[in-house]
């Protein structure tokens, strides 16, 4: 049975890199809100209690039933998470007089406890907080101070319990992986046997068990995620999975045959559908991002629940839902925070009556890609670049028409055409070209010219929870410019967005 590390959200921009790191380090974890603490998790070896924008000294500051899980596992609360434990037990966190952001070193260390052994005195570490421990309770024990945070850790006499007011999780904490390894291994004594081929064996044996000889129905895209989901079903239930590729009339240019074409040697069962007219339908006169989405998502399941019912007694439906589309769909405050509605997250009209599967809902997408390669899937597939499932919806401000897609087609794939002839490609998350909602004056020979305006994004990242512009070189972006500038008609400026995330998202809607 799998082991467990449990990391509890209490809003903290850095959770998710907690569980990277965990991962990482070949022990599964998953992450829930704190006030969704489940006793339910099987093989619980421990839990973490992530940072948070708050202070524990709100009258709302979020807060957690310790009784649940204290003495019961080993716990580590980091920044926040350490000073809810102090605070909760008898200890005293008041606002600091030296609010400590960045960079410090450790001062003092006790090498003795567990979860900092092997740890320099003064190692490099990442404080970011306001208040600070200046209390512990009474049955604790410092064992670690900065110049400037006395308390930098502690740790309970009687018991496995942890705090630290640094965050091990970033690349700036020198030997935070050090750390978060002895909680891991010496403290709550996982295995680390977490890997690709134990998730497959796992996982496929699990889909064994659950889909028996159920069919299954399966919408591919191309992407990376649905053909990892399909090869993970396809080695589970081999002809019982149908998958159904839609083209939507989104897409990138020529990309509906060439998908086609690359899923002929995987063996599976894929039926392509030409449906562009009806999402067009769909799609005509809405420009608010959000309905956009509604109406791709509604049109997509009328045209997938058609398709379904021409196979006979398919009972479940499979998506390619990756583990940040299903924490970005869920807020530490509420649904009400949510950023937008993800495509492979919620549920499904009553009338299809499928029960959705979903392989690859708690990996990561460079956990996706290393499941992929050990099934021996060919790197060109596993190396795409990730593309939003309204596709060129999200890439066209304001309302969608054929000729604007035919224009931001033909523009994109000169982008991505010259990022791989510039061997560029591989070193870049996501890429793209987004159609503006304005036009601009140009002068195009001797002609005065008003015309349309893209810009290009590209961004570098390692599961796009977050990302930062890609610096690319001014003669690439030159070339680029000038060549979509002179082949594609009715454009005529090009710019170069450089915002990272967060505060901007990688898609612009």
């Amino acid at each position: 049975m799998t082991e467990s590390i449990l990391i509890l959200d209490f809003g903290s921009q850095y959770t998710q890199l907690i569980a990277r790191r965990v991962r990482e380090l070949n022990v599964y974890c998953e992450i829930l809100p704190y006030y969704k603490y489940n006793t339910a998790i099987h093989n619980l070896k421990g839990v973490i209690l992530s940072g948070s924008p708050f202070s524990v000294r709100d009258a709302a500051a979020p807060n957690i039933d310790f009784s649940l899980f204290r003495n019961k596992v080993p716990v580590l609360g980091i920044c926040y998470g350490a000073q809810l434990l102090a605070q909760s037990f008898g200890g005293s966190v008041q606002a600091s007089s030296t609010r400590e952001y960045g960079r410090t070193n450790l001062s003092s260390v006790n090498q003795q406890n567990l979860l900092f052994a092997g740890v320099d005195e003064h190692s490099q570490v990442w404080m970011s907080h306001g208040d600070t421990i200046v209390e512990l309770p009474k049955n604790a024990e410092r064992i670690a101070e900065t110049t400037d945070v006395k308390n930098a850790a502690f740790s309970f006499k009687d018991e496995l319990t942890f705090g630290i007011q640094f965050h091990p999780e970033v690349y700036h904490s020198a030997q935070g992986t050090l750390l978060l390894e002895n909680f891991l291994k010496n403290i709550c004594g996982c295995k680390q046997d977490w890997t690709s081929a134990s998730f497959i064996e796992s996982t496929v044996n699990d889909l064994k068990n659950k889909l028996g000889n159920d069919k299954v129905v399966l919408g591919l895209s191309g992407g990376v995620d649905s053909s990892v989901a399909a090869m993970l079903l396809h080695k589970a239930i081999g002809k019982n999975l149908h998958c159904i590729f839609v083209d939507n009339g989104l897409l990138r240019k020529g990309e509906f045959d060439q998908v086609l074409s690359s899923y002929e040697h995987l063996g599976l069962n894929v039926k392509g559908v030409s449906a562009a007219d009806k999402f067009y339908d769909a799609l005509k006169n809405i420009s608010d991002p959000e309905l956009k989405r509604k109406a791709i998502g509604k049109t997509f399941i009328e045209v997938f629940d058609e398709e379904a019912h021409l196979i006979k007694d398919v009972k479940w439906l499979a998506q390619g839902t990756i583990y940040p589309d299903v924490i970005e769909s869920v807020s530490v405050k509420g649904p009400s925070a949510t950023i937008k509605s993800h495509h492979n997250v919620g549920g499904l009209p009553d009338y299809m009556k499928l029960q959705i599967v979903e392989p690859l809902r708690n990996l990561f997408k460079d956990e996706v890609r290393r499941t992929g390669a050990a099934m021996g899937m060919h790197p060109d597939l596993l190396g795409r670049h990730p593309f939003p499932g309204p596709g060129l919806a999200i890439r066209i401000l304001g309302d969608i028409t054929a000729e604007k897609v035919q224009l931001l087609q033909e523009a994109d794939h000169i982008f991505i055409s010259l990022l791989k002839q510039y061997d560029l490609y591989k070193t870049v998350w996501q890429a793209g070209v987004i159609f503006l909602p304005i036009q601009s004056v140009g002068v195009m020979g001797d002609e005065r010219t008003y015309e349309n305006a893209v810009a290009l994004r590209a961004v570098s990242s390692t599961d796009g929870m977050t990302a930062d512009w890609c610096h690319l070189p001014y003669d690439f972006l030159a070339k680029v410019s000038n060549e979509i500038i002179n082949k594609v008609k009715g454009i005529n400026r090009v710019v170069y967005d450089i915002s990272s995330k967060p505060p901007a998202t990688i898609e612009w809607e």
